[in-house]
């Protein structure tokens, strides 16, 4: 997929759709499309976090991480979902796993290049910050949601 392309596609998309056509299009020039296997790590909680990915065909599966046993998926993304907004606040480091259900395509966005222009384009930073920060919300709300439903000992709501 071409830049071109890609900025056509962010333009449809809720999370991207009203940003100005400037941001828009320096957004598309950093981004690739990339293919996950079904199974394949996307993000492993913990480590570097420098990415992040729109997904275009197929599935992210979100998972909190078990200290024992396995993982606790939070949610699954399909076309037109974002996953990862951990490139953007220090330490860096992933917050959950993601991995791909089937084979899926993304669109992987260069996160230390768009931070630094975050950094200094605040009007674009603020733009970016306002939108990632309801998707941390709303991930962070599904994995507490998820993790009460899952670990609530019994006999409590």
């Amino acid at each position: 997929m071409q830049a071109a392309d890609i900025a056509k596609y962010l333009e449809k998309t809720d999370f991207f759709g009203d940003l100005e056509v400037e941001h828009r299009d320096w957004l598309s020039e950093h981004a690739s499309e990339t293919e996950f296997d079904d199974g394949q790590l996307v993000a492993r909680h913990g480590d570097k976090a420098d990415r992040f990915f729109l997904v275009l065909d197929g599935e992210l599966v979100v998972e909190v991480p078990a200290l024992t046993g396995p993982s606790l998926e939070v949610t699954r993304l399909g076309p037109g979902k974002l996953f990862g907004w951990s490139w953007l606040i220090e330490p860096y480091r992933w917050h959950f796993n993601a991995r791909a259900a089937g084979a899926t395509r993304v669109l992987d966005f260069d996160g230390l290049a768009i931070l630094k222009r975050a950094e200094e384009e605040p009007k674009f930073g603020y733009a970016l910050l306002r939108r990632f920060s309801a998707l941390m919300g709303t991930r962070l709300e599904a994995a507490q949601r998820k993790m009460m439903d899952q670990w609530a000992p019994d006999g409590l709501p």
